[in-house]
């Protein structure tokens, strides 16, 4: 289980989706005009990542690695369908406000960057405890950055006017939605630099590192060190390395 809890920490802070990773932008700066956009598209995108995770996850060694990818979006779309479909039932208002940002959740590159990473090389609860956790990272900072947009460009919380003070109006508009997100990467950037100064170690966060060199394609220290060179890959190397010296003396003999 602390497997399962570390994956919840890590999409929640260590390596939150759109404050660290920087993924998932185009909803991130679209749909957040107001707190209630921004909870449901996150609450619609963890559901499909969870179950998408799980599900793959499951198929994993049945599902051939040269389909992986169309064979990922088959499982995404249809859980994107049934939320689309639950939401159209049951939250039309919200349906309506999300309107095409709910149908390219297919091609997020959050789930699908974490079906590839992750769910296609780990067992099931882990992968499904990784969706929820990428998912509800999503979620809190989509929620918070139409917090501060409602409230700044609205003055509102979640719908109810409060009437404190004029409203900014660009925060409801688009470039509202750049300066929100580089308000709260910059303190994250602060509490990052913050923590290194007190003798943290910060060197996997914002670089993707899910701490599983088994299955990492990263090429960082740690798992250069981890990698064993035998004496074996040392001849094998040295061999090919001749026998390419070899056949370009020969055809520098034949001219």
């Amino acid at each position: 289980m602390s497997k399962s809890l570390e994956r919840l920490f890590n999409g929640l802070v260590k390596e939150n989706p759109t404050l660290v990773l920087m993924l998932g932008m185009c909803p991130t700066l679209a749909v957040t005009t107001s707190a209630y956009n921004g909870l449901g598209m996150g609450l619609t995108t963890t559901a499909v990542l969870a179950m998408s995770n799980m599900i793959i996850s499951m198929l994993r060694k049945v599902i051939p690695d040269k389909i992986r990818i169309p064979s990922f979006i088959v499982i995404i779309a249809t859980f994107v369908t049934v939320m689309q479909l639950i939401l159209q039932a049951y939250m039309p208002d919200l349906y309506k406000s999300l309107g095409i940002y709910i149908p390219l959740i297919v091609v997020n590159c959050i789930i699908l960057g974490r079906a590839e990473a992750y769910a296609y090389k780990n067992p099931v609860i882990p992968s499904l405890f990784d969706g929820i956790g990428m998912g509800l990272g999503f979620t809190v900072s989509l929620t918070l950055i139409g917090m501060l947009r409602e409230f700044i460009g609205g003055c509102s919380f979640f719908g109810k006017e409060l009437g404190w003070f004029t409203p900014v109006g660009i925060f409801k508009m688009a470039p509202g939605a750049f300066f929100v997100l580089a308000l709260l990467c910059a303190i994250q950037n602060k509490i990052k630099i913050e923590g290194a100064k007190r003798g943290k170690d910060v060197s996997k966060i914002q670089s993707g590192c899910n701490s599983d060199c088994a299955n990492c394609a990263l090429d960082c220290e740690k798992r250069i060190d981890d990698i064993e060179i035998t004496q074996e890959d040392i001849d094998s190397t040295a061999k090919i390395n001749a026998a390419a010296i070899e056949k370009e003396l020969a055809a520098k003999g034949g001219e």
